[in-house]
C-alpha cells in the first residue's frame, strides 16, 4: 500500500467575509466556496484550470484528480449538462466534508466521486483513451509540489486521454517543482504551455495530447462567449497564452 494512503491530516474549514475555506491540517487554503454562490469558482487559479474551455466546448467526459473543495467538479457538473464528470479523491474525509459543507451533489448517472488513488485510476486500462478533459490538482497538507509528478504518472494521464484531450495541472509549490513538472510533461505531450502564476504562485499548465492550431482572434471571441455565459475571466487566459507565445516562441 502506498505511503500516501497510510495517514491523512485533519480536514477542517474556516469562514471569512462570506467565503468558506477548506484546510488539510494547516492554515493553507486547499479550496474555497462563496456561500451565496456555491456553484461558482471562487479562486482565480481554480478558474484558470478551466482554460481548456477555449479549445473544447462540449467534452463527453471530464475527470478531476484531487477533489479539493469540489469547485471544479461542481462547476463542470452544473454547466456541462451533457458531460460525464468523475472526481478521484484519496481522502474519504475530503469527500465527506465536500458533501456536507461544500454543496457537492450526490453521485448520479453523470457524476461519480470516487474514493480512490489517482495513480491507480490513470494506470487502469479501463480508463484509457476515454477522457476528454483531465484536471489535476493533487496536493497534501505541506504542498511543496504535486503529490504525483513522475514520468509514469504523466504518461498514464496521456494514455487516458482522447486524441484531442487536454490536461490542466496546478503545479503550485517550490519553484523547482515548476521546472520538474513542465519538463516531464513536455517529454510526453505534443504541446505544453502555461498561464502566469496567480494566488500565491499557483501555476496552471495546459498539456495537449495533440497540439492545437492557435488563432488569437478566435480565442478572444471564444473568451467573450465564456465570460458572458459562465462569468469566467477568460480574456485573461488568452492574454496569458499570448504572453507565453511571445516569451517562448521568439524564434
Amino acid at each position: 500500500m502506498p505511503d500516501r494512503m497510510m495517514q491523512f491530516p485533519p480536514v477542517t474549514t474556516s469562514e471569512d467575509d462570506g467565503v468558506r475555506f477548506l484546510h488539510l491540517g494547516t492554515p493553507m487554503v486547499q479550496g474555497a466556496m462563496r456561500l451565496r454562490k456555491p456553484d461558482a469558482i471562487e479562486l482565480e487559479y481554480v478558474q484558470n484550470m478551466m482554460v481548456w474551455m477555449l479549445f473544447q466546448h462540449t467534452p463527453a467526459h471530464v475527470v478531476q484528480l484531487g477533489l479539493g473543495s469540489a469547485a471544479l467538479t461542481k462547476f463542470c457538473y452544473r454547466q456541462f449538462t451533457q458531460s460525464k464528470v468523475t472526481a478521484v479523491e484519496l481522502n474519504p474525509a475530503v469527500i465527506a466534508i465536500c458533501e456536507t459543507m461544500f454543496a457537492l451533489p450526490q453521485n448520479d448517472n453523470r457524476l461519480r466521486v470516487l474514493n480512490a488513488d489517482a495513480m491507480d485510476f490513470v494506470l487502469d486500462q479501463a480508463h484509457h483513451d476515454c477522457i476528454d478533459i483531465l484536471q489535476v490538482d493533487l496536493y497534501d497538507e505541506i504542498a511543496n509540489g504535486p503529490v504525483l509528478d513522475s514520468p509514469e504518472f504523466y504518461q498514464a494521464c496521456f494514455d487516458c486521454m482522447t486524441p484531442d484531450g487536454i490536461m490542466t495541472t496546478n503545479v503550485f509549490g517550490d519553484y523547482a517543482s515548476y521546472e520538474k513538472n513542465i519538463q516531464t510533461m513536455e517529454l510526453i505531450f505534443d504541446a505544453v504551455v502555461w498561464l502566469p502564476a496567480v494566488d500565491e504562485e499557483n501555476l496552471v499548465v495546459i498539456a495537449f495530447k495533440s497540439a492545437p492550431q492557435i488563432d488569437f482572434s478566435d480565442l478572444y471571441e471564444r473568451a467573450g462567449q465564456i465570460k458572458k455565459k459562465y462569468n469566467l475571466r477568460a480574456k485573461v487566459w488568452v492574454d496569458g497564452l499570448k504572453q507565453w507565445m511571445k516569451l517562448h516562441m521568439t524564434e
